[in-house]
């Protein structure tokens, strides 16, 4: 694939995954919030809006407002942009499919920062997956972005062969 190709489709993506989290946070907010949970699949799959101001688990959530701006959003924002600065240095060696699991981690991590940023460390969440006591903490579209691209790397990383001494 050329390489202006894959920017221009890394980039792409990553518009597509925030945009698909905004929709779902934005459906979310107009259809969950204020009203009871709803279920699918013999409870399998269930929809409920929560408004999380930690990180994952609501882990952090006590945090100073202050403290909680720069750990969850100034902090990841900067590793993200420093992840994007080497995405865009390296993208001509990368296969696409790591780039669109570069392009999956970077959106859904942008995509609860925006929610920190503009509704003062609110994230939606509204999906909570399970079976019996078995499930998942409750999530968002963004969580899943950042869940596949992690998976993603780790699919496609290629371990060096050390280079012999000369």
């Amino acid at each position: 694939m050329k390489p202006q190709l894959k920017i221009v489709l890394f980039s792409l993506s990553t518009v597509a995954f925030i945009g698909c989290d905004r929709v779902t946070k934005d459906l979310a907010k107009t259809h969950l919030q204020f009203k009871a949970p709803v279920s699918y699949f013999r409870n399998t799959v269930r929809l409920v809006y929560v408004e999380n101001t930690g990180a994952a688990m609501s882990f952090a959530d006590d945090l100073p407002k202050n403290a909680s701006f720069w750990l969850l959003s100034m902090l990841p924002l900067a590793f993200l942009l420093g992840l994007t600065v080497y995405i865009i240095t390296r993208y001509k060696q990368m296969p696409f499919a790591r780039l669109l699991s570069f392009a999956l981690l970077i959106a859904g991590g942008l995509g609860n920062i925006i929610d920190r940023i503009v509704f003062d460390r609110h994230v939606t969440d509204f999906m909570i997956v399970g079976v019996g006591k078995l499930q998942t903490g409750i999530f968002n579209v963004a969580d899943m972005c950042v869940t596949a691209g992690v998976i993603g790397l780790m699919l496609t990383h290629r371990e060096r062969k050390p280079q012999a001494l000369a």
